[in-house]
């Protein structure tokens, strides 16, 4: 077991009606003039903003609204969301809808304190010295950026998707109501349930062998998120089964599953890229790319990793005679669990076509930093192998 420093500081407000509490929780962390922060329409139609603006208004909470986050959030979005904060002196922000909104109301805490182009932050390096404090009210339960330290933002004129960690935009405070969780369409739901997975997957496929306790914790959430999958794709307003799914999201990414593993996250850096291009849904993204990942990593003798996974996980018989034959029908379940909620299991059924030999060059070159960096730990992709998991993929 690797040392580890595990970090957690967001209060989770978990239940039924707990919006309720917004206006407290702002006050609780210093919020005196809150930007309210969202994507579409969804959030006005079910009525929530409404709610959220009159809970803040009835504690005299002034504040201000800026929509329009959209999937793979954009700079541009940010830069427009810093200035209207120092115009109305804003020191709070609130967070409402999924991981976009999130991280794009994290990108605009950084900014505000910042002097700089925002984007230093992704395309240079630069560590920021502070960020507003922010607060969610989670509507979409995928990426768990309610709980986690990193922010990705995609610059606008050349569809550049990067990413950045820092404890300083976790979040103050998360609501999580499963009820604003059942009007999500099929796709979405099943996506975000995809990105769950995803976020343990990415830590559990780890070089380390000895994670009892850390690996019992996450094939225990892998199986509920997938249980759960496809009982609310029966029945969206299945409380129990979404609470499950919308814990489950914040579990997989504050870090809990990655306490003493090195995390690998080769399929997310790989799926960046392929959002960025194509405008794909992330969770699809993610479910295009991962058994291709998976395979490759089973040719290069991980397969005892991966056996574990289709056992615990998928409930496959184990084959003692032969590791790697278990091993890859892991990776046939997890392909036939994506079909049975919508996902799919390759490039081309994700974009309807395969990709050309030249997107994938160029995928390739943005995963890599323009040929400058590998990705993954249990098995290093450079941009040669970052290559050949698309080609793979590209079926």
């Amino acid at each position: 077991m690797r040392d580890f420093n595990f970090y957690a500081p967001t209060q989770v407000v978990f239940g039924k009606e707990s919006e309720e509490k917004v206006a407290a929780l702002v006050k609780k962390y210093g919020g005196t003039k809150v930007l309210v922060h969202y994507g579409g329409g969804s959030a006005k139609r079910s009525g929530l903003l409404d709610k959220l603006f009159g809970l803040l208004s009835e504690a005299g909470i002034p504040y201000v609204e800026l929509g329009g986050v959209v999937p793979n959030p954009l700079l541009s979005k940010v830069k427009e969301g810093i200035e209207l904060c120092r115009k109305e002196g804003v020191d709070f922000i609130l967070a409402v809808g999924g991981g976009s909104v999130i991280d794009s109301s994290k990108a605009i805490g950084f900014g505000v304190c910042y002097d700089g182009d925002p984007w230093d932050f992704w395309g240079k390096g630069v560590a920021p010295k502070a960020c507003l404090p922010i607060g969610a009210v989670l509507t979409i339960p995928a990426a768990g950026s309610e709980m986690s330290n990193s922010c990705v933002i995609t610059r606008d004129e050349d569809k550049n998707k990067r990413g950045f960690n820092s404890d300083l935009c976790r979040c103050k405070f998360a609501i999580l109501n499963p009820e604003r969780t059942f009007t999500l369409p099929p796709y979405q739901t099943a996506a975000g349930a995809t990105d769950i997975m995803m976020h343990t997957m990415e830590r559990y496929f780890t070089p380390e062998q000895d994670m009892t306790l850390t690996d019992a914790i996450a094939e225990a959430l892998l199986r509920t998120v997938k249980d759960c999958a496809l009982e609310v794709m029966k029945n969206p307003e299945d409380y129990r089964n979404r609470a499950q799914i919308m814990w489950a999201g914040s579990l997989a990414h504050n870090d809990l599953t990655e306490c003493g593993t090195t995390k690998d996250f080769a399929t997310h850096r790989l799926e960046h890229e392929l959002s960025a291009l194509f405008g794909v849904t992330h969770g699809a993204g993610l479910a295009a790319i991962w058994p291709s990942w998976a395979r490759y990593c089973i040719q290069k003798g991980h397969a005892r990793r991966f056996a574990q996974f289709a056992v615990n996980v998928m409930g496959v018989a184990n084959d003692f005679t032969d590791v790697e034959r278990t091993a890859l029908k892991g990776v046939e379940s997890i392909e036939q669990f994506y079909r049975q909620i919508g996902m799919p299991t390759c490039i081309s059924e994700l974009i309807g076509k395969t990709a050309s030999e030249e997107e994938i060059e160029h995928m390739a070159k943005m995963c890599s930093r323009e040929y400058s960096i590998t990705v993954g730990s249990l098995e290093i992709l450079g941009p040669e192998e970052m290559k050949t998991v698309y080609r793979m993929a590209n079926r």
